[in-house]
């Protein structure tokens, strides 16, 4: 079973660009691991033009083969083309999560990852806090 997420910053032109995540999308995993390795505007930035990810942080390749290096696990790697996505704000970013079946949508804005924890059934959004390191 997946935790589905997406992760974004805001452009220049005011835009935002996100990239979906399949799996881990807890504050406790995903959260933790922007937090620790996506710590700044470039890394994030870096992070999301590589396009949609299948697990944010891991060894382990599509074909559960290890990898020489632990990372974002890409869909471009087997050949996908999932490039990022653009929203014209935030408000919509967060709808395009739901729409995707995401749980949590994350945001770098001023130097540090905010979370929303969506709720699909009732169509409610809340900020979660994202555990220390």
């Amino acid at each position: 079973m997946s935790t589905r997420s997406r992760i974004a910053i805001q452009l220049a032109d005011g835009n935002i660009q996100s990239c979906y995540c399949h799996y881990d999308g807890y504050p406790s995993f995903n959260g933790k691991k922007l937090k620790e390795h996506f710590n700044s505007y470039e890394k994030a930035k870096q992070l999301i033009a590589g396009g949609d990810i299948s697990a944010l942080w891991t060894n382990a390749g599509f074909d559960q083969e290890t990898l020489p290096e632990t990372g974002p696990l890409y869909y471009s790697t087997r050949g996908e083309d999932c490039p990022p996505a653009i929203h014209k704000n935030l408000k919509e970013y967060r709808k395009d999560t739901k729409d995707c079946w995401g749980d949590y949508a994350y945001f770098f804005s001023n130097g540090e990852w905010i979370c929303w924890k969506l709720f699909c059934e009732n169509s409610t959004v809340r900020r979660v806090k994202i555990p220390a390191l």
